[in-house]
């Protein structure tokens, strides 16, 4: 890696044990690599068998390497999140939740070399929740982060691939980077925008790959055919690893590249 270049990873949606076992098993392998990148982030939202995620977790995956945690509408799935998320200010909720709710939206994150990346955890309203507006919350967010980062990094959890585009004009040329986390399916849209900013519409989600985006395909498959309530669970066997790797200039924070990453276990 070029020493005026920085390197960040970005991974999808973990959903449950498969996709937390398969993550770790790679960022052994990414971590201990000639050229490990400088920071690693993963959407943990799924984490805790699909929903919402656990103290322990969080614990599990810093540990291996990841060194920060956005969310989205599952972060507080459970009861726990609520009582240790306050201490974990790497550990995000949407910033456009309630200014009451549990948590920050934001994060500076400092490299040992000093480069700060700033972060914005964002989620959409469109089949989602009437939360306050990602856009103008964006607008204010890159405003207040801007005078104290080299570069600015946005996760968008979102239902509505539109919205997520949207989202993504409205900002390119603001920041320097922008994930869509949420749907769990990767999308083939990478790209660097005509303001440099890199973007992608979904990173895709790490995973069971034989379910229905992690989950139980009887189960799921139950619901919509009988249209009756059903308790879903995480589909067991191999996974699938979704992320995407962005490298920054480090002088102006602007996006060089983007490329996908996508693994998969054998079945």
């Amino acid at each position: 890696m070029p020493k005026d270049s920085l390197s960040v990873v970005f991974f999808g949606d973990v959903v449950g044990k498969p996709g937390r076992r398969f993550l770790l098993q790679h960022l052994k392998e990414l971590t201990g690599a000639a050229e490990p990148p400088e920071i690693i982030i993963a959407n943990v939202e799924n984490a805790a068998h699909g929903f919402g995620l656990t103290k322990t977790i969080v614990d599990e995956l810093a540990a291996a390497g990841v060194q920060l945690f956005s969310g989205g509408n599952h972060t507080f799935d459970r009861k726990e999140t609520l009582a240790f998320i306050a201490d974990y200010p790497n550990v995000l909720r949407p910033a456009n939740y309630p200014a009451t709710a549990p948590g920050k939206g934001t994060y500076i994150l400092e490299t040992k070399e000093g480069f700060k990346l700033g972060f914005i955890n964002l989620m959409g309203r469109v089949f989602m929740e009437p939360l306050e507006s990602p856009f103008l919350m964006a607008d204010k967010l890159i405003e207040e982060l801007k005078p104290d980062c080299d570069a600015i990094m946005v996760d968008i959890h979102a239902e509505a691939t539109a919205e997520k585009i949207a989202l993504g004009w409205h900002m390119d040329g603001r920041v320097s980077c922008i994930v869509g986390t949420h749907t769990h399916v990767q999308t083939a849209d990478e790209r660097i925008l005509p303001g440099g900013t890199a973007y992608i519409t979904d990173v895709g989600m790490c995973g069971p790959m034989n379910g229905v985006i992690g989950m139980s395909r009887e189960l799921v498959m139950r619901r919509f055919i009988q249209q009756l309530p059903t308790r879903l669970e995480v589909e067991e066997g191999p996974a699938v690893l979704s992320g995407v790797r962005i490298e920054l200039e480090r002088k102006s924070g602007k996006a060089l590249s983007i490329n996908r990453i996508f693994l998969s276990e054998s079945n």
